[in-house]
């Protein structure tokens, strides 16, 4: 699979969080970790920017062709994002 390629959506809210664009991965084990999507910029990109999503594999529901189902509650977006 090219995660790269892929969007992800949260089944929680219907919100699209954005483009995979990067993966974490255990290379002892060879597993996939996680999925990292980058946070929005906040003046073009260019100044500022918001934490990247890091969405563990477990909150991972759902892979398709083209988009990625996760779980992700209000809380645990409070906890690792704000």
């Amino acid at each position: 699979l090219e995660f790269i390629i892929l969007g992800v959506i949260n089944i929680n809210d219907g919100r699209r969080l954005g483009f995979v664009c990067d993966v974490e991965i255990d290379f002892e084990s060879g597993r996939i970790e996680a999925i990292v999507i980058p946070g929005g910029g906040r003046l073009f990109g260019l100044i500022g920017k918001e934490k990247d999503y890091v969405i563990p594999w477990d909150r991972i529901k759902k892979i398709g062709e083209d988009i990625i189902l996760v779980d992700m509650d209000e809380r645990y977006f409070r906890k690792h994002f704000e």
